[in-house]
């Protein structure tokens, strides 16, 4: 649905996005995930059609985002980081004014305005000047007219920013429940953005794609082996018989529950040990009141792909930078 191909922008000397691609497949949720400055916004911005790529192209739902410019547009809905609203129009207004320019028929226009404004709860700021409005229900107006047009696409650079709390959830909720009927881009630095709501991460730092998988497999990529955490009862120190389990290459104490002690225990990747690790502890006489895989937090992934290390080489589609 969505074709990013070897995509660069410069700005004279400043390379913003170096050779980006990736693909979004029909009703995925993709989290574009980078730190501030990392060439998230202008890659936004050329999928768009918003400002021009210096090489490479983008493909939107078959059309190319500048050679066949007004049909790729037509199917996508896009919230910029700051929502275009008119101050001096009202909410219905504006959605009214938004929905001519995107073609919503005439007969149509006031149940499609009542709809989207009722699934992203702004019904009640209807009559209310958008200059009027705090933070978050701006966010929640440019949400509304992304979403407009049921466009195929729909491009979000960081639709939760000003929401409180309860929004941000009911915000989240309903990208999931676009996903399916829309193929979404996320774009967003907040760490818990993507592990909540996205099926898959591009991560970019300093305008190059670090890594592109699922979170879960991002994980067991860059961790190197398998991970257990055991919580042991009764033994004064279980070091010795844990690392004498075939397949474990680590033992190490986590934490202490006094009597319990925790210990972390690496394997060869793809050997699961978990049968033989509580074998071992059960022989013993000792009580195992815990086993559970270890895996990064989606900060750890984060801050391992983006050091100066993992920028040196891009990693391919579905890989993680060397």
């Amino acid at each position: 649905m969505i074709e990013v191909q070897h995509l660069t922008k410069r700005y004279g000397p400043v390379t913003a996005v170096d050779d980006v691609t990736f693909r979004v497949e029909r009703g995925e949720i993709l989290g574009f995930l980078g730190p501030n400055g990392a060439g998230k916004t202008t890659t936004m911005r050329v999928i768009t059609g918003y400002m021009p790529p210096t090489d490479g192209r983008v493909i939107v739902a078959g059309f190319d985002v500048f050679d066949q410019a007004i049909e790729a547009k037509r199917r996508t809905g896009y919230l910029p980081e700051t929502p275009p609203l008119y101050p001096d129009m009202t909410v219905r207004e504006y959605l009214t004014f938004v929905a001519r320019i995107k073609g919503v028929a005439a007969a149509e226009r006031k149940s499609r305005i009542d709809r989207v404004m009722k699934r992203t709860w702004i019904a009640d700021m209807a009559g209310r000047h958008c200059g009027k409005l705090s933070k978050g229900y701006r966010q929640r107006v440019g949400l509304a007219q992304a979403i407009l047009h049921n466009p195929d696409v729909l491009v979000l650079d960081e639709p939760t920013a000003g929401l409180d709390p309860k929004q941000i959830i009911e915000t989240r909720q309903l990208i999931k429940e676009l996903a399916g009927d829309h193929t979404i881009i996320l774009s967003t630095h907040i760490l818990p953005e993507v592990a909540q709501t996205c099926q898959r991460v591009v991560i970019i730092n300093k305008g190059r794609v670090v890594a592109v998988d699922t979170p879960d497999n991002l994980t067991h990529r860059l961790r190197g082996a398998e991970t257990m955490y055991v919580l042991v009862d009764g033994a004064a120190d279980a070091t010795a018989t844990l690392q004498g389990i075939t397949g474990v290459t680590r033992v190490a104490v986590a934490d202490r529950h006094e009597p319990a002690v925790g210990y972390e225990v690496e394997s060869v990747r793809g050997e699961d040990v978990r049968r033989d690790i509580a074998r071992a502890v059960v022989s013993q006489g000792w009580g195992l009141l815990e086993l559970r895989p270890l895996r990064m937090s989606l900060e750890e992934i984060f801050l391992q792909v983006t050091t100066e290390e993992q920028v040196e080489k891009p990693a391919a589609a579905g890989e993680v930078a060397s």
